[in-house]
C-alpha cells in the first residue's frame, strides 16, 4: 500500500494562487478545437465532462482575476460597470451544473473566451506605465 503523498491546501481567500500568472495557451487552443466542433459524437460523454471540469476551473481563475482588475478601477467608470455585469453573468453561468455534452463544452469555452477579452482591456498594454 502507498502512502498519501497528497497535501491539502487550505485557502479559503486564494491567496495562494493570486500573484501566478494563467497558462493561457492551452486553454486558447482546447477553445478553438472545442468551437470547431459540429458534431455531437466527436467524444463520449464522459470526455465533454472532463473537458467542462477544465474550463469551469479555468473560468473560474480567470473571474478572479478579471475581479482584481475591476475592483482597481473607479467605482463609476463605464469599464468597471461593464465588467460588472460580465462578471455577474458567469457567475451566474457557473453556478449552472455542467452537463457532458457539447453544448455544455462550447458554451464553457465561449465563457473563458468572453472572460479573457475582459481582462484584456482591463490590463494595461505592455510597456504602458501610466494605466
Amino acid at each position: 500500500m502507498r502512502p498519501n503523498t497528497h497535501t491539502v491546501l487550505y485557502d479559503p481567500h486564494g491567496y495562494f494562487g493570486a500573484e501566478l500568472p494563467l497558462d493561457r495557451v492551452p486553454y486558447e487552443r482546447l477553445i478553438t478545437a472545442v468551437l470547431s466542433w459540429t458534431d455531437p459524437a466527436t467524444l463520449p460523454p464522459h470526455d465533454y465532462e472532463q473537458i467542462a471540469l477544465q474550463l469551469t476551473g479555468h473560468a473560474r481563475a480567470v473571474a478572479t482575476d478579471v475581479r482584481h482588475h475591476t475592483d482597481l478601477l473607479d467605482d463609476k467608470s463605464g469599464p468597471r460597470a461593464l465588467a460588472e455585469i460580465i462578471l455577474a453573468e458567469a457567475q451566474r453561468r457557473l453556478d449552472a451544473s455542467h452537463k457532458g455534452t457539447l453544448a455544455c463544452v462550447q458554451n464553457r469555452a465561449r465563457l473563458v473566451r468572453a472572460l479573457y477579452e475582459r481582462l484584456d482591456r482591463l490590463q494595461p498594454a505592455p510597456g504602458d506605465r501610466t494605466a
